[in-house]
């Protein structure tokens, strides 16, 4: 039996609206109230996704997401009231797989759950026995989703990972950031921001050592998006 949702609002009513919407879908769901009893939710039953609402009592839903982001990959939805340009941009920068603003369509939420589960599920799939990249002085271990500058291993999110896998095997031509942003989400995901791919970008290089002066891995090609350093 696959994974449930885990469905985190403190909303008693939006919870029981998803729920039925979920369930009508043939999904199981547990719900949460706050965000220490999600937390508790996530380890005991190990959701296969989480929709999570960002103001939550008693641990909120950034703070949450940041948790289970060092233990998990787990596809996140955001659900939040705060759906302005910067909340959504610091939303995925998080590790927010889609973000969807309050009041939202329960139907179009439906539809966005089953495109990050199939997305996943692509990746996890693809995953299998790829080998290894190998880009100036890193190794991209494909098969451990890891990533080693000199030996020394990188701690990168699973955005940052796609995103430097797309421009290492796109072979020095330029990606631009809606290709990058397809890269990340899948072509079904016509309203991410373009914003988004440049804070993964910065985080990225930041973690791979890299001065955007004097770019070692990464370059930026101004007007139309980035590339690998050939």
């Amino acid at each position: 039996m696959a994974a449930p949702i885990l469905v985190v609002d403190d909303d008693p009513k939006i919870v029981s609206l998803v729920k039925v919407y979920l369930e009508r879908e043939g999904f199981r769901v547990v719900s949460a109230t706050d965000g220490k009893r999600a937390l508790d939710s996530f380890k005991r039953i190990h959701p296969g996704l989480i929709v999570l609402d960002l103001m939550l009592p008693e641990l909120d839903g950034l703070a949450l997401m940041r948790i289970i982001r060092e233990r998990s990959d787990v596809p996140i939805v955001m659900l939040s009231a705060r759906a302005n340009v910067a909340d959504r941009v610091y939303g995925f920068h998080e590790g927010a797989d889609d973000y969807l603003g309050k009041p939202f369509s329960p139907a179009e939420l439906v539809v966005r759950v089953k495109a990050v589960l199939r997305r996943a599920k692509d990746a996890n799939a693809s995953r299998a026995t790829r080998g290894v990249l190998e880009h100036c002085d890193l190794l991209i271990d494909l098969d451990r989703i890891e990533v080693r500058r000199d030996g020394s291993l990188v701690s990168l999110t699973p955005a940052e990972f796609r995103l430097l896998v797309a421009l290492v095997q796109a072979q020095g031509r330029v990606l631009s950031r809606q290709a990058l942003l397809d890269s990340l989400y899948g072509p079904s995901q016509g309203d991410a921001l373009e914003r988004t791919i440049d804070v993964h970008i910065g985080r990225l290089r930041d973690k791979l050592g890299e001065d955007s002066g004097q770019p070692r891995y990464i370059v930026t090609v101004r007007g139309l998006g980035y590339r690998a350093v050939a």
